[in-house]
């Protein structure tokens, strides 16, 4: 009995160390074969990870496509690692692609921008190379007519000068009379740029009960001036005089560099704010400091300058009427997790040969 007790034993622990060794060894082949999964995929490099490129949480959307290399590594040996490289991923402030790095990517077929912007990009350049080019249109719209309304309203309101004033341990006058604000409710706003931002940042000023004028290339469609209650001015200078908040929501191109200055803003009511969500070369920058200087305009609420971010000693830093925040008007969670997975979606599909969602080709 003794035996047969011994013998149960014996095969219960030799069936148990059996199943050991097969779960380590369905473990060691699982992972074998998730590392051959991971060589298979294409090498993509990335700007910087951190306060000059990607946000960390971001990288496994990328990490699911292509195996990553930072631009900081990449510089370390660039002729063992340019062969390998067929997707450029660019974000935030760090471009890998500047010519001599492009020329070392034999294998590259795909810049992939985040954003909408690519006047950081010689698109005909790069195209010249056999490579495409795509950004991320639409997904970024929301956040960034979100944020045109929110400097608007915080210049209007003086919203930054009053929190300011209330959390300043001397302050004796709670609500002094330079807090007095402008009227949003019922206010004019001109739009400079109607494309897809222009539209929305329309439908948030069309929820303020604003009348709404625009300034376009090319003038949309009936319907579409109906549904956000647009009006279209042929001339912008028209736009200018009517307006009590401009804002520029265009693309910069060598038409739009400098589309604002001294004369334009001579045409502006000296009552009107400057509302800039597209890019700091699009506004001279030293005409706006004399027309703030000189009260031509009321105010300026920008997000972009030139450069970014401006020279501590520049003039518009120390200017009372001016609300300068830091090209910050695609940055949330949300749109930043949309912008990647448009990123990655461009870019595998030039890499497989399909149909690209948004290519972008020289004008």
């Amino acid at each position: 009995m003794q035996s047969v007790c011994v013998r149960r034993l014996w095969g219960s622990a030799q069936v148990t160390r059996l199943l050991k060794v097969t779960n380590i060894n369905r473990s060691v082949r699982q992972l074998q074969h998730k590392k051959v999964m991971e060589d298979d995929k294409p090498w993509a490099l990335t700007s910087e990870l951190g306060e000059e490129g990607f946000v960390e949480d971001l990288m496994p959307i990328i990490k699911q496509h292509f195996q990553i290399l930072c631009y900081k590594d990449f510089l370390q040996n660039p002729q063992l690692h340019g062969p390998k490289i067929q997707a450029v991923l660019v974000w935030g402030k760090t471009h890998p692609t500047d010519p001599s790095t492009l020329r070392s990517l034999p294998s590259l077929k795909v810049v992939a921008n985040g954003g909408v912007g690519i006047d950081h990009l010689d698109v005909q350049y790069i195209n010249s190379l056999g490579v495409k080019v795509t950004n991320t249109p639409g997904v970024v719209s929301d956040a960034t007519a979100d944020m045109a309304l929110g400097l608007l309203l915080a210049s209007a309101r003086k919203i930054v000068q009053g929190h300011q004033i209330s959390v300043d341990p001397n302050t004796t006058n709670h609500k002094p009379q330079s807090l007095m604000g402008v009227e949003v409710t019922g206010s004019t706003m001109g739009i400079i740029g109607m494309g897809h931002i222009g539209c929305k940042i329309a439908q948030r000023g069309k929820g303020f009960d604003m009348k709404i004028l625009y300034h376009n290339r090319t003038r949309r469609s009936v319907e579409e001036e109906q549904a956000v209650g647009a009006t279209y001015c042929e001339k912008m200078d028209d736009l200018l005089k009517e307006s009590d908040f401009v804002v520029l929501a265009v693309n910069l191109s060598p038409e739009t560099t400098g589309l604002i200055s001294t004369r334009e803003l001579n045409l502006m009511k000296p009552t009107a704010t400057l509302v800039n969500i597209s890019r700091g070369r699009v506004v001279d920058q030293d005409a706006l400091v004399k027309a703030l200087q000189s009260e031509t305009i009321l105010a300026a609420a920008l997000d972009v300058t030139y450069p970014e971010p401006l020279p501590r000693d520049h003039p518009l830093l120390g200017l009372p009427n001016v609300l300068i925040t830091p090209h910050v008007g695609t940055d949330t969670l949300f749109t930043n997790r949309k912008m990647v997975q448009r990123m990655v979606e461009n870019a595998v599909a030039v890499l497989k040969g399909q149909s690209i969602p948004n290519e972008v080709k020289p004008k």
